[in-house]
């Protein structure tokens, strides 16, 4: 696991070798055994190791054997030793042990093509300088990140937007549609990103740069076709899943370092732990955290878990004043704004990861948007027939069933839920029916907004515009498959896999890999019958039978109970709170001109006298607390220093 960066000039100038430095230098935390560049006149490459596999052979920038192809690489490649024997039987002969160096060859043997035979978690950049052309390319679901921006004749791309930053040639200007977007749905749509003229390349996709042109090649997107795997009996299903599993978990404890796995104490993350300890040849080491406040702690079945399976556990016990200590470094890592604070307590985990000698761990991620497993799930399920029997209290009175974890909702009124989940007819036939009442939920947060940001974009409908991209058998899946299709799409990558995944662990170099987002465990979950994922309101319960055999009983049988972290709004009660009352002062509000003063004077009063809040006030608290602190330190005082940690680029190669 690495940090990449590169530039492309497009007007014959050679790169610069100063500028390439400086934006690897501002990710080297993604890559601390090492910093590396290769510059071929116009075209440079520059990477940070993150030594996991091959680690003496393994360094970046790497070429062939001739020299004239080169590839910085971020991720890893679980299948490479089976794509180098196959490799090798072709005739490509090898230098190193390393899965770049398969990459390359690959690349060599089927040009583009060559990403659809990989499995694995990657951002990679590959120059052929025979052709002069520069191929980049992101894994399917998303892992790894990679963003570019065009600026004064110039390709630039990287890791992390912030290495983008140290030319000044990129603006650094928020984009109001993003915002608009991040106070929608929790992330921006791809490829745009927050910053108006930085782009993402989008999950599943691949880029061809020649000659000035840009051609985009879409690799792999989410399909649902139910008929698949439905034939065979349920035993059978079972069988294949826990194979299928089992296999993606052994591929992801290829490495030449240790690996650890994350106990959440759910259903998830005990199972890929309990399948990591029957593949590895040592006793597995475990982590999680741990809350003060009931509510969201789960160490009680982290640690039966652990016990349950005989690893070495630590704990992390995450304090309120953690998180307000840590936010502005999560959402400098982060590069977004955030409407929820549970990025802060995985930042800290990983911090603690690493300070364990682990720089590797195996994580739950995915089994919800693959197997069904959220409570907007049951909730659509819920909603839908209640909109055929409109009468029905008994339906609204269920949809509180969906969210067991949530103490406020099952204390509201009968006639608040029956507002809130209400469905309309228009709602009915919409085609993001599944995910309306959050998004409604979230959009309500833009009251805040100035009446510049309003005014930017008045007109701009960011429901209409996700629903304009939609693929067009999307109307053919059935309704948990358009569910499962918005989440995997969009929150999964933008947000589950980002600012609670990839951004918080390399803040601190550690790699977290997912064996539910194995391309065969992900294929098996589209094809299942949508009654083996949600049987009735019985969520992932194919994954449910799985786990019946290899997990303690308790763990299978606990409601569904989704990470989540306390809030800071109601922590900022009767307090002085350093950071949080110079920016949301009202002077600073005016002056960054994103969020009406008077409006979050009224929150921030409202928080301070410790006054009840909703869940609307403490997405909009920690909403604008966020954005303030990315303007601050990304628009306002830019400085490398903010994250990045100082160092020499150990080697450079010219050509």
């Amino acid at each position: 696991m690495c940090g990449i960066a590169g530039i492309l000039t497009t007007n014959g100038d050679v790169v610069d070798r100063d500028r390439l430095a400086e934006m690897v230098a501002a990710i080297a935390h993604r890559g601390p055994d090492g910093r590396a560049l290769h510059i071929d006149r116009a075209a440079g490459l520059a990477h940070a190791r993150l030594s996991i596999i091959d680690i003496a052979g393994g360094r970046q920038p790497m070429s062939n054997e001739d020299g004239s192809i080169w590839i910085v690489f971020n991720g890893e490649i679980f299948n490479y030793i089976e794509l180098r024997e196959e490799l090798t039987r072709r005739g490509h002969r090898f230098a190193t042990q390393s899965d770049t160096e398969v990459i390359l060859h690959l690349y060599e043997e089927y040009g583009s093509e060559a990403v659809r035979r990989m499995n694995g978690q990657w951002a990679f950049a590959i120059w052929d300088a025979r052709r002069r052309s520069l191929f980049l390319s992101r894994d399917r679901m998303g892992v790894r990140p990679l963003f570019y921006t065009i600026a004064d004749g110039r390709l630039l791309f990287a890791s992390e937007i912030k290495a983008l930053f140290v030319d000044p040639a990129v603006s650094r200007a928020i984009d109001p549609y993003a915002l608009d977007n991040v106070f929608t749905f929790w992330v921006t749509l791809p490829p745009r990103t927050i910053f108006r003229d930085v782009r993402e390349l989008p999950p599943g996709r691949s880029m061809l740069w020649c000659d000035g042109r840009v051609n985009e090649i879409t690799h792999w997107q989410p399909a649902f076709d139910p008929s698949g795997d439905g034939e065979g009996s349920v035993d059978d299903s079972v069988a294949e899943l826990e194979r299928v599993l089992s296999t993606a978990t052994r591929l992801r404890l290829r490495a030449d370092v240790a690996v650890g796995a994350l106990l959440s104490g759910g259903l998830d993350s005990s199972i890929v732990a309990t399948l990591a300890g029957r593949a590895g040849a040592s006793r597995p080491r475990t982590f999680s955290i741990a809350f003060d406040d009931p509510e969201f702690d789960e160490s009680f079945h982290q640690r039966q878990v652990a016990r349950a399976l005989g690893t070495e556990h630590r704990e992390l016990r995450c304090t309120h004043d953690d998180i307000v200590r840590a936010f502005p470094d999560v959402v400098w890592h982060a590069e977004t704004p955030l409407l929820r604070t549970a990025p802060a307590p995985l930042f800290l985990l990983a911090q603690c990861v690493r300070a364990a000698g682990y720089n590797v761990v195996l994580t739950g991620e995915g089994a919800d948007e693959v197997f069904g497993g959220y409570g907007i799930f049951k909730e659509a399920k819920l909603r839908r027939f209640w909109a055929k029997h409109p009468g029905s209290s008994r339906r609204a009175s269920l949809l509180a069933r969906a969210y067991p974890f949530l103490p406020a909702l099952q204390r509201q009124p009968q006639a608040f839920r029956e507002a809130f989940f209400h469905v309309t007819p228009d709602d009915a036939t919409d085609p993001c029916f599944s995910h309306l009442p959050r998004w409604r939920l979230t959009s309500r947060t833009k009251v805040f907004f100035s009446d510049a940001v309003r005014a930017s974009v008045a007109g701009y409908d960011s429901i209409g515009d996700l629903a304009s991209r939609l693929p067009q058998e999307f109307a053919r899946w059935d309704d948990l498959a358009r569910a499962q299709y918005l989440e995997m799409v969009h929150l999964l990558p933008g947000y589950i896999l980002s600012s609670q995944g990839d951004r918080v662990a390399m803040a601190h170099g550690v790699e977290a890999r997912f064996p539910f987002l194995d391309p065969d465990v992900v294929t098996f979950g589209s094809r299942l019958p949508s009654t083996l994922k949600l049987h009735r309101l019985d969520e992932k319960y194919l994954l449910k039978r799985v786990a019946r055999a290899i997990v303690p009983t308790p763990v299978w049988r606990r409601s569904k109970q989704p990470y989540r972290a306390p809030g800071i709004a109601a922590f900022v009660a009767g307090r002085a709170n350093g950071y949080i009352d110079d920016l949301l002062s009202h002077d600073q509000l005016r002056r960054d001109g994103i969020f009406n003063p008077r409006a979050v004077d009224l929150l921030v009063r409202k928080c301070r006298e410790g006054r009840a809040i909703g869940e609307k006030d403490n997405m909009a608290f920690v909403g604008i607390l966020s954005t303030a602190i990315l303007v601050d330190r990304f628009v306002n005082h830019f400085e490398v220093s903010n994250g990045a940690p100082e160092g020499r680029t150990a080697e450079i190669h010219h050509r």
